[in-house]
């Protein structure tokens, strides 16, 4: 049975936000929090632009934003309904900042881990064979400034991401290269989650190092290995980490990838 759900108020309006991205992100944060399931089917667009106090127009377009990035779908004369898991766009910057709003479900971090490691051990093994200089230039730049910044900071987090970024540019695969996005999405938003009540409890700096001087070194075995155990690390970072470890988590519980 369908349930009908209420939409709730809207939080202060951002000033780097429209009025319809507004709408949009509370909506998407309920929906990532597990508030509003899949299946659920909204109040219609009179109501809801009605209970919100905002534009028939604005409602449309928030909808509009959140089937574009798969969490809802808008059929004539059913409504607009939340979408099964499926179907959202997991690695969009938006739906992984909406998710990392509130706690996340663990298995959907771990998931989220799991495919990191998977992606970013054999971009490193490949980088480690195709690297340039150019490739290695840039690298280091995003270590230089995680370093001198710190992950505390916007300047480090960016350079954090620059690092990712020029890995995957490493591997002269357009497919590897095409997930950037959602990789530095990913890598960004858990970054933030990680210190939102308190700084890292170590430094990840020597982690990057580490893959750096492998696939300097040309050694693909080692490139993958050390990327392995600095996304398993970055998992271990998140207090949520505790939890997956607990209950047999199955990407700290196996070795790094070799």
């Amino acid at each position: 049975m369908v349930k009908l759900v209420p939409v709730g108020r809207l939080h202060p309006i951002s000033k780097s936000l429209r009025l319809h991205g507004t709408i949009a992100r509370d909506l998407g944060v309920a929906i990532t929090s597990g508030q509003y399931k899949p299946g659920d089917l909204l109040f219609g667009e009179v109501a809801s632009s009605a209970k919100l106090a905002v534009s028939r127009t604005a409602y449309r377009e928030a909808v509009r934003i959140l089937a574009a990035k798969g969490l809802v779908e808008s059929k004539p004369k059913v409504g607009t309904k939340v979408s099964p898991l499926s179907k959202w766009h997991m690695l969009d910057p938006d739906v992984l900042a909406w998710t990392f709003e509130n706690e996340p479900d663990l298995a959907l971090l771990e998931s989220l881990f799991e495919l990191r490691d998977v992606v970013e051990s054999a971009a490193a093994a490949l980088a480690a064979v195709r690297r340039t200089t150019k490739d290695l230039d840039a690298m280091r730049d995003g270590i230089e400034r995680m370093a001198a910044r710190t992950l505390a900071s916007e300047e480090g987090q960016d350079g954090d991401t620059a690092f990712h970024e020029s890995l995957l540019q490493a591997t002269d695969n357009p497919y590897f290269i095409s997930l950037t996005t959602g990789v530095n999405a990913a890598v960004k938003t858990t970054t933030m989650f990680k210190q939102r009540e308190k700084p890292l409890p170590r430094d990840p700096v020597p982690d990057h190092l580490r893959v750096f001087q492998a696939i300097a070194d040309r050694n693909p075995e080692r490139a993958q290995r050390e990327m392995s155990t600095l996304v398993r690390l970055a998992l271990q970072d998140i207090p949520l980490s505790q939890k997956a470890r607990d209950s047999g988590s199955r990407l700290l519980t196996r070795p790094p990838r070799t």
